[in-house]
């Protein structure tokens, strides 16, 4: 029987874990590899790393923290942060990686993720496709960490990043981020609708149901999140969690 992959996002800032809401003020909650020690333990699907402040410092994410992490996980990772180049695709996989995020470069220049995919195959490559509802309720793409807009729906973006070669949407509700309010169903299943490719939904989940209502309502293939996963009761004190492959029934 299928069962959709579950999996941590851990935000970097100064190689810290962080968390933040609606991509806005970063807490500070630990050493991230010490959370991929506990996350091996508790024997994760997969992990995400995303650095973000590295496109707005024009950078990449650090390939010293890439190979730390690489000779400490137990399971696939996936890292994002400033990916501009097929050069830095190939250090990060050489890294320990065994794929690549990449979000504002990707609506820079949509050409880049035909290259990459030709270069090391579509399943290397994932596009995250950043949402953020306006004041008229329309659904915007957003790119360097939610600041910048463009013209694209999600749905179409999704849809020109696959026809590009990209391997995997990650769908993200900045609104969202945070709040543990429950995923944008809406959101995920308007994109899941629209791609081939699998889907990942990420952005607002605080329960096992909502990871639940995003496969079974939003269709989505893999279900990502970062409070979820480090926060635990109502005053979210910090605990790196995750859920026993008994209670992921689906």
């Amino acid at each position: 029987m299928f069962r959709p992959r579950v999996i941590p996002v851990l935000l970097l800032r100064q190689n810290g874990l962080v968390k933040t809401v609606a991509f806005d003020k970063p807490k500070y909650i630990g050493d991230p590899v010490n959370a991929v020690r506990i996350f091996n333990d508790l024997r994760a699907d997969e992990l995400v790393f995303l650095d973000i402040m590295a496109t707005k410092e024009r950078r990449t994410i650090s390939l010293d923290f890439v190979k730390d992490v690489g000779e400490e996980a137990n399971m696939p990772f996936a890292v994002g942060g400033g990916i501009r180049t097929v050069k830095d695709i190939r250090a990060v996989l050489a890294a320990g990686a065994e794929k690549v995020i990449i979000g504002s470069y990707a609506a820079e220049r949509p050409e880049f993720i035909a290259e990459a995919s030709a270069a090391f195959g579509a399943s290397t490559i994932a596009v995250c496709v950043d949402v953020k509802t306006s004041l008229f309720g329309r659904a915007k793409v957003m790119t360097v960490s939610g600041t910048k807009a463009i013209a694209d729906t999600p749905e179409d973006f999704a849809r020109r990043m696959e026809q590009r070669g990209a391997g995997e949407i990650i769908v993200q509700s900045i609104d969202r981020d945070g709040t543990m309010s429950g995923y944008d169903i809406d959101l995920i299943g308007r994109v899941s609708a629209a791609v081939t490719v699998p889907v990942v939904a990420l952005g607002g989940a605080g329960k096992l149901d909502d990871l639940r209502r995003a496969f079974a309502e939003g269709h989505a293939t893999g279900l990502a999140a970062g409070s979820l996963f480090v926060f635990q009761g109502k005053k979210r004190g910090v605990l790196i969690n995750y859920p026993e492959k008994s209670e992921l029934t689906f």
